[in-house]
């Protein structure tokens, strides 16, 4: 049973994205609850300092001119009848200042709970989701998607969803409900003055959807430039010598600012677009000041609307009210930012686990080591196979050499072995199991493998050898390494096994490293050893000890060894030799040397060279005897 080929996702449309996004914030319900109720409370103690400076400005007027109609004091209460004005406006001057007060401390207080509730538990969780993700995803996500783009997803994009619940879903729930309750106070007030006011919401509505459609694809592109501009960055700086080799300097320079200035152009197209539609908004809002002085004026001239609790108070609602709808830009501007990002981000966790344990998946203990592949079959896309019927079996403990041009699938046939990928045809069986019947983390703790390149980290010598096995002692690191020829070279170290490597070991010459990389393989003691070019960044001084190394490290393992020095090739029991994805030979050196084939071929070119080295330096050590 094959694995289904890669199929691209149809792109989720704005609807899917929006209910996915009011799911993540469904999770923190209760903190946004939390905030949302402060928020009221700062909506209702602002009305209730503007109320009361309504009944002052109506209070002031009565004592002034006793035919004025007395305030309409708040739920009822109004202050004794013998209380001097003086102390009246005392206390309405006092109590409007203690409502300022406590407002400015509660709007600190949502400041923090907001900035709690999106940054510290939103952001930080999403963000770990996604890096858990891309832990499971195969090999293919990651041949398919540039490290750039990885990277900005992770540090950028998920703040577009922190943007969605700040910017929009809180937002809007606060602009709803603040709006909500100035248009019942407005309509307490007077209904035909409310109604004439907001008369220019549906041209603000228009304006909006037009701006939305706008400016949802400028977005778009401006996510693709910043993952171009974070690939240039990237690449520049782990290639950085071999920049400085060539010096290219300059133009790696170029190619850095003719992106940031692709990026820079495309947000300024961005900012031209919300400055023509913000001004917009602002102004149709600000429009409605126009009817309010009009039609208001005209009910405070006729006698049926007060000046202080009626029109001052009416006035600023609407100026809140403006404030209020004056944000739907902003709302606006963030959603479709909050699209873009989500969308990209979905992308990642809905990306399917292509390798992974199946339901009811073996446990291993300790594999045996025999492995046989049955008519495997490979492509890394629907455009071309990279493996092509290959069968064959392995005995445990048998060291197979795999051996092939350039681009023949030696090094893919031993990916496919600890699953980084799966066959697209046939399968591979371990002990006589299906490897995809295993639980995927026994299998891969059954092999241990060295790369053409290994990565290490930033870290100690020690800590790198024992990355795969994090509770082994010194003295098992200590051996690993002599069995890889590490140890001499570890020990001239100043700080020896806790020295600290540069990133990628860069303060280490490729023989180093991959002899450390060796020793990591050999310390999880693992029944199979995969070897791929394992003396490739090794000289030739080195090479015999390496070899010697891995004679010991073989021992009673099965090892498949990727390799093309004869030196390597020897060493093992049956050479399986790649031509274009197919098994064109199989067996041992002696046996493919007898028969004409791509491995003699191969064998006598190398014998050629080997041949004319010897020649050249004799040539040269006859003119230096003659001169």
């Amino acid at each position: 049973m094959g694995e289904s080929k890669p199929r691209k996702e149809k792109e989720l449309s704005n609807e899917a994205v929006i209910l996915r996004l009011l799911k993540i914030s469904w999770r923190y319900r209760r903190a946004c609850v939390q905030v949302l109720v402060l928020q009221l409370i700062l909506v209702a103690m602002g009305l209730g300092g503007l109320g009361l400076t309504g009944v002052a400005i109506d209070f002031l007027r009565h004592v002034i001119d006793p035919a004025v109609e007395p305030p309409r004091w708040p739920f009822g209460l109004h202050p004794p009848s013998g209380w001097p004005p003086l102390v009246v406006m005392s206390v309405l001057s006092g109590a409007i200042l203690l409502i300022a007060l406590v407002r400015g401390f509660l709007d600190g207080t949502y400041q923090i709970a907001l900035s709690k509730l999106v940054h510290q538990k939103i952001t930080f969780n999403l963000r770990t989701e996604v890096f858990e993700k891309l832990q499971r995803l195969s090999f293919r996500f990651f041949d398919n998607n540039a490290s750039g783009a990885i990277i900005n997803r992770v540090s950028g994009d998920v703040q577009t969803l922190r943007l969605f619940i700040e910017g929009v879903l809180m937002q809007s729930i606060v602009l709803l409900l603040t709006l909500a309750v100035y248009m019942i106070y407005m309509v307490n007030i007077h209904v035909g003055l409310t109604l004439a006011c907001l008369s220019v919401m549906p041209l603000i509505g228009i304006a909006t959807a037009i701006f939305s459609r706008l400016i949802r694809p400028a977005y778009r592109r401006t996510r693709a430039l910043m993952d171009e501009l974070v690939l240039v960055f990237s690449e520049t700086i782990q290639g950085i010598r071999t920049v400085k080799v060539f010096d290219l300097e300059d133009h790696q320079a170029a190619r850095f600012v003719a992106s940031n200035e692709r990026v820079r152009s495309q947000q300024y197209s961005i900012f031209r677009k919300v400055t023509v539609f913000r001004p917009t908004v602002e102004f149709l809002t600000q429009s409605s000041l126009f009817v309010l002085l009009g039609y208001g004026g005209f009910l405070v001239l006729d006698g049926n609307l007060p000046i202080g609790t009626g029109l001052v108070v009416f006035a600023r609602l609407l100026q809140q009210s403006a404030n209020q709808v004056s944000h739907i830009a902003d709302v606006a501007d963030s959603i479709q930012q909050s699209l873009i990002g989500a969308r990209r981000i979905f992308e990642i966790l809905d990306s399917p686990a292509e390798v992974d344990s199946r339901p009811g998946a073996i446990a291993v203990n300790r594999a045996k080591g025999a492995l046989r592949f049955e008519n495997v079959s490979f492509e890394y896309t629907e455009k071309g196979s990279v493996l092509h019927g290959v069968d064959f079996e392995v005995p445990a403990g048998e060291v197979i050499a795999v051996a092939g041009a350039t681009g023949s699938g030696k090094s893919t046939l031993l990916s496919l072995i600890p699953r980084f990928y799966d066959p697209t045809g046939g399968r591979i069986c371990l002990d006589g199991v299906d490897i995809r019947d295993l639980r995927l983390g026994d299998l891969r703790r059954q092999i241990g493998i060295v790369f053409q390149d290994n990565f290490l980290f930033s870290n100690t010598i020690a800590w790198n050898i024992a990355y795969g096995h994090r509770l082994a002692t010194r003295d098992q690191i200590e051996q690993a390494a002599r069995i890889a020829c590490a140890h001499e070279f570890i020990r001239e170290f100043p700080d020896g096994y806790e020295t600290i490597l540069g990133e990628s070991g860069l303060n280490l010459s490729g023989g180093q490293r991959q002899r450390l990389a060796i020793a990591r393989a050999i310390l999880m003691e693992p029944p199979i050893l995969l070897l791929d070019d394992p003396t490739a960044s090794i000289d030739s001084e080195t090479e015999h000890e390496i070899l010697e190394a891995i004679n010991q490290a073989i021992e009673g393992r099965t090892t498949f060894i990727v390799a093309h020095r004869l030196s390597t090739l020897a060493r093992a029991d049956r050479i399986v030799v790649l031509k274009g994805g197919r098994i064109a030979q199989i067996g041992t050196h002696s046996d493919l040397m007898k028969n004409p084939g791509p491995y003699r071929r191969a064998i006598d070119v190398q014998s050629i060279d080997a041949e004319s080295l010897e020649l050249l330096r004799q040539s040269d050590l006859r003119r230096r005897t003659a001169n």
